[in-house]
């Protein structure tokens, strides 16, 4: 896929991003036109591509569907996304959207439908075993199979013709009205391949050039991305192997990893993976390196491997983010403003590796092999079309020196720090890689490169960046505020169940005060507890958290 090949991805989360409520509350925002504002910083960092999440109408997370055919409301709606797509397309970035179609949320209407008929719907049979001779956990007068367990992720029957053409027809859609560039297959790994196949050759069908990558978190990689099934997959292997290798300052372990997958007789050899070293279902990458000055070379290394690299929001200047008990994985999603940018010089690296590689065919094309492999060092080589270009990167917080072999020439020309060269003499070079930093070096015979002779613009900074890679500071959070006694409304456990407040009564034994609620899902039950217990405190990894919080 050529345009893939010369792409570098920016991914969005578009409901945290946007800072939209947890809970659809059916009122219309345009919160998801911002992105124009960040048309400009995408451009500064050779992004030309963006990978939003989901988009379409849902209850909750956007993983839960309510309707493919609208953008939620959250976001704005269809037409004002349209023109986040046409500005995105005249500033020569694609859009890529997240395709949700393994499950649909409880509010799908299909699903309701059912809820409201029983056995005479005629959907029961577009989910997974629709069973009337029980109860779900959900109160529902039937039984049906939700995602892992997960019984508000309703499993659609993707052998059902009707089902195939409801997906189909809305991809259609998003073809003709937002003319996206491709789908990310959200849990592909578990859904049908028979579906996929259809899928594929229906995209293809409206574009040849349509890009479709699944996620795939374990096993193997060619059971979906394959000429029949996926174009590309998520790279867990690499992202796993990445931060790992930093963190405990083994190189060997993403360098395995890599020959595994993309050497001679790579096993993934023919799959241009999505690399990556954060999403919004892991920790960002900058709670995850323990050695902030290692966080550039993680990128560097997620940038020039074999595959296309993304970017999630934020992470380009050091956002934090762990997943909790308390508010899950909301702290990997949070809401970004173009003022919250900050240019620094994890900032500043990101630009130029997206620079760099925008610059030479071998970092989007090539081949790839382990040159020198030490616990803190690390030399890979990616050759394309007699271009040769030398990776080499060093975990220290000392210039290393290091000698190696090339495959002839006369000259390094290193790219990443000044055009600063280094003499090859009888196929062997010595060089010095800086403290914590990254080396890409262009095998030459003695003249400048020729893809810096060819490009029509200044791509790549003549100057290395000398400012340290700093920490972000935390923000110090707000000490949180229990609810006044007696506020109406619904409350969220610290365990994550949510209720609806009904009133406060009086134990007529011992005139305590007692709290009276009602749960919003499952089995609705009526529940009672004193209210000294309901209006306080409880300690979450050493954080004082409301035991119910007030949300709405």
């Amino acid at each position: 896929m050529y345009w893939v090949n010369e792409s570098v991805f920016y991914h969005i989360y578009p409901l945290g991003f946007c800072g939209a409520p947890r809970v659809n509350d059916g009122k219309k925002e345009y919160r998801l036109d911002k992105v124009i504002d960040f048309i400009p910083h995408l451009k500064e960092m050779n992004v030309n591509a963006v990978y939003f999440g989901p988009v379409f109408m849902s209850t909750t997370h956007g993983y839960d569907t309510n309707d493919y055919y609208h953008i939620d409301n959250r976001l704005g709606d269809n037409d004002s996304f349209a023109k986040i797509c046409d500005a995105l397309h005249s500033n020569g970035i694609k859009v890529v959207l997240d395709g949700v179609f393994n499950h649909v949320g409880r509010g799908f209407w299909a699903f309701k439908d059912i809820q409201q008929k029983g056995q005479s719907s005629p959907y029961c049979s577009w989910f997974q075993r629709i069973d009337f001779g029980g109860r779900s956990s959900w109160g529902d007068n039937f039984w049906y199979e939700g995602w892992e367990g997960n019984y508000d992720l309703v499993k659609l029957n993707l052998r059902h013709p009707d089902v195939k053409r409801h997906i189909f027809d809305a991809v259609k859609m998003w073809k003709e009205k937002f003319k996206i560039d491709g789908l990310r297959l959200d849990v592909a790994y578990c859904m049908d391949l028979d579906f996929l196949r259809e899928l594929k050759h229906f995209c293809k069908g409206m574009d040849k050039d349509f890009w479709l990558m699944g996620e795939i978190i374990h096993g193997d990689y060619n059971r979906i991305a394959n000429p029949d099934i996926l174009d590309s997959c998520t790279n867990y292997e690499c992202y796993k192997g990445i931060y790992s290798s930093h963190n405990d300052h083994n190189y060997f372990e993403i360098a395995h990893s890599l020959r595994r997958q993309f050497e001679n007789g790579g096993i993934y050899r023919n799959i241009y993976t999505y690399n990556f070293v954060d999403n919004h279902d892991v920790n960002r990458v900058a709670s995850t390196i323990r050695e902030f000055d290692n966080i550039k070379n993680a990128f560097s290394v997620a940038y020039f491997m074999p595959g296309v690299p993304s970017v999630y929001y934020g992470s380009e200047w050091g956002i934090k983010g762990q997943k909790n008990n308390v508010d899950y994985d909301a702290p990997l999603r949070p809401c970004v403003n173009v003022s919250d940018i900050e240019d620094n010089a994890l900032y500043r690296h990101i630009c130029k590796l997206g620079a760099v590689r925008r610059t030479f065919k071998a970092l989007k094309y090539g081949s790839f092999q382990n040159v020198v492999i030490r616990n803190e060092q690390l030399v890979f080589k990616r050759q394309f079309e007699g271009e040769t270009v030398y990776i080499a990167l060093n975990l220290t917080g000392n210039d290393f020196g290091l000698d190696f072999n090339t495959d002839g020439g006369s000259k390094l020309y290193d790219v990443m720090n000044g055009y600063k060269t280094y003499d090859v003499n009888w196929n062997k070079a010595h060089i010095e890689i800086p403290a914590h930093g990254t080396m890409v070096l262009v095998l030459t015979n003695g003249d400048k490169p020729q893809a810096l002779i060819n490009s029509t613009e200044e791509v790549i900074e003549t100057a290395p960046v000398k400012e340290e890679v700093k920490a972000p500071v935390e923000e110090k959070k707000p000490e949180p505020k229990l609810p006044e006694r007696g506020t109406p409304g619904r409350y969220r456990h610290f365990k994550g169940g949510e209720y609806e407040f009904i009133c406060i009564a009086k134990n007529s034994e011992t005139m305590e005060d007692l709290v009276i609620y009602k749960e919003l899902f499952g089995e609705h039950k009526v529940w009672a507890r004193p209210a000294s217990m309901f209006y306080q405190f409880v300690d979450i990894n050493g954080n004082k958290v409301p035991r119910f919080e007030h949300i709405g």
